[in-house]
C-alpha cells in the first residue's frame, strides 16, 4: 500500500465530517458517501470527492465506516449497493469505527474476507469537540499487518491509536468505555447534586473535584454542562442506552456480574422513556436534582473544560 492511500469515508455525521477534514488537510485523497448527500457537501466543498452509493468506494484502498447502529453497517457493506457488493472490485482494508455489536462486526468481518479485504474495528473514543482539541483516541483489532499498514493514517485522528489485538476486541474496549462513561456521569450528577443541596455552587465543588485527584479529563470536560446546563449534544441518552445494553450483554456472555452498569442503565432508559432523547446525557443532573426536590438553574459562569489549554 503506497504511503498515503486513497481513502473512502462512508457516514460524514458530526464526527465524521471532522474527521476527513482531517485526512484531507494531511493530504489524503478522500473519496465520501452519505446518506444525505447534502450533509456532505461541505467536504466535497474543502476538496473531497462523493459517489452517490457505498459500492462506488470499492476501488479505495482503505474505506472508514462511521455509522450508528448494526443495521446501518450492515446496509452500507452487505446491502442493496452495499461497499463489498461489487463482484469486480473490494477495497484491501475497511475500518470501522462504529460502536455496534461484536455479532454485527464478526458477519462483516466474514463479508471482508470472502471478499480478500481486512476489517479493522476502530472504535473511537471522544466527539468534535475533542477531535478540535486533537484529542481523539481510537482502539484498534483485527489483523496486525492491516493495522500497519493504516497506522499513520489513523494517527491523523488525534492523540492517540492503541491496537488491542485481533478479532472483535476494540468493540469490547469501546463498550467498556462507554460503560464507564455513563456510571462516573450518573455519579458525578449525584454528588454535584448533594453538594448543592448543602449549600455548595456547583461551580465551586466541581473546580474543587477537577482540581483533586478525582479529577479527570473528563470531569472537567463535562463540567461546563453541569454548571451552566447546557446540554447541547454531545451524545443522547439513546444512544447510551444501546452501549449499556450491548455492554450488559457482553457481561451476560462473558459471565461478569455489573451491579453498577445495570443500575445505570436502567436510569438511562427511564430517562428515554420519558422521552429525553434529543439532548445530551449531561441532563441526567435534572432528573437527580428533581428526585433531590430542588429545582436547578444555570450558574451562567465561565468554566474550564479543559480541551482548549491541551491542545
Amino acid at each position: 500500500m503506497s504511503e498515503k492511500p486513497t481513502v473512502g469515508w462512508i457516514g460524514t455525521g458530526r464526527m465524521g465530517a471532522q474527521l476527513v477534514l482531517r485526512l484531507l488537510k494531511a493530504g489524503y485523497d478522500v473519496t465520501v458517501y452519505n446518506r444525505t448527500a447534502a450533509k456532505a457537501q461541505p467536504l466535497v466543498d474543502q476538496g473531497a470527492k462523493f459517489v452517490p452509493r457505498p459500492v462506488d468506494l470499492s476501488d479505495r484502498d482503505v474505506v472508514c465506516v462511521m455509522v450508528s447502529t448494526s443495521s446501518d453497517l450492515a446496509q452500507v457493506t452487505t446491502g442493496e449497493n452495499g461497499l463489498l457488493t461489487d463482484p469486480a472490485a473490494a477495497p484491501g482494508i475497511i475500518v470501522d469505527s462504529s460502536t455496534v455489536s461484536t455479532q454485527a462486526s464478526e458477519v462483516l468481518r466474514a463479508a471482508a474476507d470472502e471478499r480478500g479485504t481486512s476489517l479493522l474495528a476502530a472504535p473511537v473514543s471522544g466527539n468534535p469537540k475533542v477531535i478540535a482539541a486533537n484529542k481523539l483516541t481510537a482502539a484498534v483489532s483485527g489483523p496486525r499487518e492491516a493495522f500497519e499498514a493504516v497506522k499513520d493514517l489513523l494517527a491523523q485522528y488525534g492523540r492517540g491509536v492503541t491496537y488491542v489485538g485481533e478479532g472483535e476486541v476494540a468493540r469490547l474496549v469501546k463498550i467498556a468505555h462507554n460503560l464507564f462513561l455513563g456510571v462516573v456521569t450518573q455519579s458525578l450528577a449525584e454528588i454535584t447534586v448533594l453538594a448543592e443541596k448543602g449549600g455548595v455552587r456547583r461551580a465551586d465543588f466541581l473546580a474543587f473535584l477537577n482540581d483533586s485527584v478525582m479529577g479527570s479529563t473528563f470531569t472537567r470536560y463535562k463540567s461546563p454542562a453541569l454548571v451552566n446546563l447546557d446540554f447541547t449534544t454531545t451524545f443522547t441518552n439513546v444512544l447510551l442506552q444501546k452501549d449499556f445494553d450491548l455492554g450488559l450483554d457482553a457481561g451476560h456472555e462473558l459471565g461478569v456480574p455489573m451491579p453498577l452498569a445495570s443500575a445505570t442503565r436502567q436510569i438511562v432508559a427511564q430517562e428515554v422513556g420519558a422521552g429525553n432523547t434529543e439532548l445530551d446525557f449531561a441532563t441526567l443532573i435534572l432528573t437527580v436534582a428533581k428526585g433531590a426536590g430542588i429545582s436547578l438553574e444555570a450558574e451562567n459562569v465561565p468554566v474550564d473544560d479543559g480541551l482548549e489549554t491541551q491542545r
